[in-house]
């Protein structure tokens, strides 16, 4: 059976390290697990209350596809100290309707890249907290902050960084592990 991971990246650039990472993340997903990155970031509207009546079609497709994978990866930059709007904003489409979002349970796996010699230590932190509100089962290791991203990464954008590899590769086997063990659950319950 195929272990079906949705990636999302923080990152709007064409040039995102974020991207990249999670480029990096296909490149390294053993076998039998397949990981698609999400492109539709930027189609996403603003969300609004007001529209959860009649759900705009890209956050539908968006529900639709992170319910059907076995599991999430988000990889994303930190912009003052924080989580970028746009992946907050995804993040919130997500979380409704109250009681009902598509990441309860949802086994989550957390990376980022930036300039900052602490990686994104910070904006990982504030996600954990978004997903401790909607109850998703967050991997806790290993922590993958890629600082001084502008070093790690060759002339065609591609992770060339040894340790972050094997970082990204574990973080993936953990989420693997974490998919699995909810997997037992859900079947015992």
């Amino acid at each position: 059976m195929t272990i079906k991971i949705l990636a999302i990246s923080g990152g709007l650039r064409a040039a995102s390290s974020n991207t990249a990472l999670l480029r990096a993340a296909q490149q390294l997903a053993p076998e039998g697990v397949e990981i698609e990155i999400y492109e539709g970031l930027r189609d996403l509207p603003y969300f609004d209350e007001d529209l959860e009546g009649d759900v705009p079609a890209a956050v539908t497709a968006l529900r639709e596809r992170v319910a059907a994978a076995d599991g999430v990866l988000i990889a994303s930059p930190e912009y003052n100290y924080s989580i970028p709007g746009g992946l907050k904003n995804l993040l919130d489409w997500l979380s409704r309707p109250y009681g009902e979002s598509v990441l309860t349970d949802k086994s989550i796996a957390i990376m980022g890249a930036s300039g900052s010699p602490f990686g994104t230590v910070r904006a990982q932190n504030h996600l954990r907290d978004v997903f401790h509100q909607v109850d998703a089962k967050v991997v806790s290791k290993p922590e993958v902050y890629v600082g001084a991203n502008y070093t790690r990464f060759d002339e065609q954008g591609n992770l060339a960084d040894e340790t972050s590899r094997n970082l990204i590769a574990g973080l993936i086997a953990a989420l693997v592990v974490q998919i699995q063990r909810n997997a037992l659950i859900g079947a015992s319950a």
